[in-house]
């Protein structure tokens, strides 16, 4: 497994220089570019401005490895739907030209006085169709394990199973969710299957040395990124996690 960053609360106010500086001198191997974020990587860059986001990473020793995108899907409005489904698509033509392997995307909830199976069915169908797309472009749709209601490991395997593509598979989000009489061995096996990314939080506040056991369990070689609050001091910070991380991988 190696080491990432999602620049969701760390990294949100640094520019691409910055990204590349601070994760290689820490020693992070990848980083997840999320959306509306100061680095400014977002679908409607132009190509000059595309290539040289490549460029940069390449040889850096930060992979450009994802797009998180805020694209969802859960919404009982049709027609909001399908924005989110042409927005994704944007996404995946980005990560596509920036050498990406992954878009992230979401449930956020199941909408209250709708039923849960309609709106499973409904993710389900507009993740089919981004993947299609994401299918086209040699990029994989990643679901995060995301929103109220949704992010229970049932109502995502339930999603999983609805959608049936085979670009599409899961971001492990390291909910609370997860843990059931201490431990996230059922949730899991639930859902194990479909990881293809994995989002990692403060470290003391999740069973993480279990997680990295068993994602070694099923020859897991990926990504776990660091999604965690912000720091007054992000430099020292970065690298005590760094430290952390890679003993916890050794001995889980």
């Amino acid at each position: 497994m190696k080491l990432g960053l999602v620049t969701y609360n760390v990294g949100r106010d640094w520019d691409i220089d910055t990204i590349i500086e601070k994760l290689g001198a820490a020693g992070f191997e990848a980083v997840e570019l999320r959306s509306t974020h100061r680095h400014g990587v977002e679908p409607g860059l132009g190509p000059a401005e595309t290539a040289a986001v490549r460029s940069r990473f390449e040889g850096s020793g930060v992979r450009l490895l994802s797009l998180g995108s805020a694209c969802e899907f859960h919404s009982p409005d049709e027609q909001e739907r399908l924005a989110n489904v042409r927005e994704t698509a944007r996404f995946v033509e980005l990560a596509h030209d920036l050498g990406c392997l992954g878009v992230k995307v979401r449930p956020n909830g199941l909408p209250e006085d709708v039923p849960r199976e309609v709106t499973i069915r409904r993710i389900g169908e507009a993740l089919r169709a981004c993947g299609d797309h994401a299918e086209r472009y040699g990029v994989e749709i990643w679901v995060e394990v995301h929103g109220r209601g949704t992010r229970q490991p049932e109502a995502m395997r339930a999603i999983m199973d609805s959608c049936g593509h085979p670009a599409v598979g899961i971001c492990w989000n390291s909910n609370p969710t997860d843990i059931r009489e201490g431990s996230i061995r059922s949730a899991f096996e639930l859902l194990k299957g479909f990881i293809r990314n994995v989002h990692i939080r403060d470290l003391p506040d999740y069973p993480h040395r279990e997680l990295f056991g068993l994602l070694k369990s099923i020859g897991f070689r990926r990504y776990t990124l660091v999604e965690t609050a912000q720091s007054c001091e992000p430099d020292r910070y970065l690298r005590y996690y760094a430290a952390l991380w890679r003993e916890l991988v050794r001995s889980a």
